[in-house]
């Protein structure tokens, strides 16, 4: 069987677990709710009735929901094979594996399998809605198709892609942050294709198309788009129709997408025991395989007395000795390679992301204003950058806890006399030096804007002060998610699903405030459920294992808050934007880090909360 024993266990053992049951439910529940938020917007803003506007709705809100469960696909596909790759590998059971009966084809592609497993019953749940949508009318079998085609072949390549990055590099942030500075530079990379910067023509092909048929969002919005008539709002987009049909390109794209998906498993298989184990272990064992020649015959007779300054060096560390600071935690995360050496692969690819939206946002700053319901048109290459920077923050916080839990020498920092000050203060000093430029040049860019004047001086204070809020609770965050949960791969996904959810509901909310509505005040009442469910899932993922009332609070007060930045950005009343959002970033931080200095032993699970 080519898939292996691997992907067996995990399809018979994880319906044994109430977590499977219990994501499909909520994504079923969260689309649902998200339609029925929707209907009652529109009903009470102006009356429904006929077919013909029922089509229309169902086609809008089709729209909306299609791009949004592609994306939480994508994101989550890499992420979660990635993380359940590096965990086998810091834990040492990857080697296991290896000398198991297992092929390469077993192993690689038994353990994608059993980490996309979740995401694939997830978007097997979605097909119901989708297909419920469409009895509203607007929305064919044909598009529900090609929406679930499109999003299949798109969370493959994005597991196939977090799977071979994790098997190739050694350390559990380099693979996290690696998938997603790839998947955001192919997405920009064909934006720039599809909106005909490089040419009207790409191969041959025209550009809109040869974008369509390679990036999974210029994919998503041909697949929603009906086979006549005018594309949605949301489906349209600069360069979104080409010359081909909906399903020529979704034909077109699965192609491309297999093919990515065959070539990046293809090198995995090939490569899986050279890169297994890593290089850097290499060098010891062949220090300790000549080492060990001390022991035979003749060199036992030779050398069976040792002075006292070749015993020492026998036991001293290789390299210059260096003094250690007082706290030792942040010398380490400073001082040393603590994420590997290949963290300088990752800070040029940021770098690539970071001048192609600087390019972005000098080519957007001619455009025309737009008015105060919808987005500037500067925001559009601004967006990646400061999400990817955030995410990348939040990915070395947790990864710097889990990587220690993994390596088992979590427990040897607990049994020194390092302080619960000394070590969450030095994790969160190191996330930040190691994540620089990550904090620095979203700033420095936000600077150029206010130099320009695209920005004016109270709104360039907003934008500065509000980034490095966001910043220090993504890092808080981490560290959080990191202590509370034993399992690194529950951690990792924790901690950065709950970014992309409230990056992707802020984004959400306001499409279909601009989209589907015309009153404000008729708009809160429906948003209250959503409101509530997006408190109670942050309670359920950071505060159900150690609950609080601080952390009860900062969980259903912050999706109240950016209810009511969303309203005030669109509002254009950006001091209110200013000041929700640091009321509530603030108020999140302290409430996860005062315990995590306080009550240090609970929060990582040594002590009991009821001893």
């Amino acid at each position: 069987m080519i898939i292996g024993p691997v992907f067996s266990r995990e399809a018979l053992t994880a319906p044994r677990r109430p977590k499977f049951f219990a994501v499909r439910t909520l994504m079923a529940a969260v689309l649902l709710g998200l339609v029925l938020t929707a209907w009652q917007v529109v009903v009470g803003s102006q009356q429904v009735s006929g077919p013909g506007e029922l089509a229309r709705f169902g086609a809008t809100v089709f729209a909306q929901i299609a791009p949004l469960v592609l994306t939480v696909c994508i994101l989550f596909s890499a992420l979660l094979t990635a993380a359940a790759v590096s965990q086998e590998k810091d834990r040492k059971t990857l080697l296991l594996l290896l000398l198991s009966e297992l092929t390469n084809s077993e192993l690689v592609l038994g353990k994608l399998l059993a980490s996309l497993l979740t995401v694939l019953v997830v978007i097997a749940s979605t097909a119901p809605v989708l297909l419920a949508i469409g009895w509203l009318g607007g929305v064919s079998l044909e598009q529900v198709g090609r929406v679930l085609v499109v999003t299949v072949f798109s969370a493959l390549a994005a597991g196939s892609l977090g799977s071979v990055l994790a098997l190739w590099r050694e350390k559990t942030f380099q693979a996290l942050a690696m998938s997603a500075l790839v998947i955001v530079l192919w997405s920009v990379g064909w934006e720039i294709v599809g909106s005909g910067a490089l040419g009207e023509r790409i191969a041959g092909v025209n550009a809109a198309d040869a974008a369509a048929m390679a990036s999974p969002w210029r994919a998503i919005r041909v697949a929603v788009a009906p086979g006549f008539g005018p594309n949605p709002p949301i489906a349209r987009g600069p360069g979104s129709t080409g010359e081909a049909g909906p399903g020529a390109l979704v034909a077109g794209f699965a192609a491309v997408s297999g093919a990515i998906v065959f070539l990046l498993n293809a090198v995995a298989i090939l490569r899986v025991r050279v890169w297994n184990p890593s290089r850097e272990a290499r060098p010891r064992q062949e220090s300790e395989e000549h080492s060990a020649g001390i022991f035979t015959s003749d060199s036992f007779a030779s050398d069976s007395v040792e002075s006292p300054t070749q015993r020492a060096s026998v036991h001293a560390a290789p390299g210059k000795l260096r003094p250690v600071w007082n706290n030792p935690i942040l010398w380490r995360e400073v001082r040393t390679w603590a994420y590997g050496k290949k963290i300088i692969v990752v800070r040029l690819a940021y770098l690539a992301i970071f001048a192609l939206c600087v390019a972005g946002v000098v080519r957007e700053l001619g455009a025309p204003q737009a008015d105060g319901r919808t987005l500037p048109p500067i925001a559009a290459p601004l967006a990646p950058l400061l999400v990817v920077s955030v995410v990348l923050v939040n990915a070395l916080a947790v990864t710097s806890i889990t990587g220690e839990r993994d390596a088992k020498a979590l427990d040897l920092l607990l049994a020194t006399d390092l302080t619960p000050k000394e070590i969450i203060f030095g994790k969160l000093a190191g996330a930040f030096y190691n994540a620089k430029e990550m904090i620095l040049l979203p700033i420095a860019l936000c600077c150029y804007l206010g130099w320009v004047g695209a920005l004016g001086g109270e709104n360039l204070a907003f934008m500065i002060v509000g980034l490095l809020a966001v910043d220090v609770f993504a890092a808080v965050l981490g560290l959080h998610a990191g202590m509370i949960y034993p399992n690194s791969q529950h951690a990792i996904a924790t901690s950065i699903g709950t970014l992309l959810f409230l990056f992707l509901g802020v984004s959400f909310c306001m499409r279909m405030m601009v989209e589907l509505s015309e009153s404000f005040d008729k708009q809160l009442v429906p948003f209250l459920g959503f409101m509530a469910g997006g408190g109670l899932a942050l309670f359920a993922a950071l505060a159900w294992r150690n609950p609080s009332r601080a952390m009860m609070l900062a969980c259903f007060s912050a999706p109240a808050a950016t209810f009511y930045a969303i309203t005030s950005f669109l509002l254009m009343n950006y001091s209110g934007v200013f000041l929700a959002s640091i009321a509530a970033c603030g108020f999140f931080t302290a409430a996860m880090l005062v315990p995590a200095l306080a009550e240090f032993d609970v929060a990582t699970g040594r002590t009991a909360a009821r001893d």
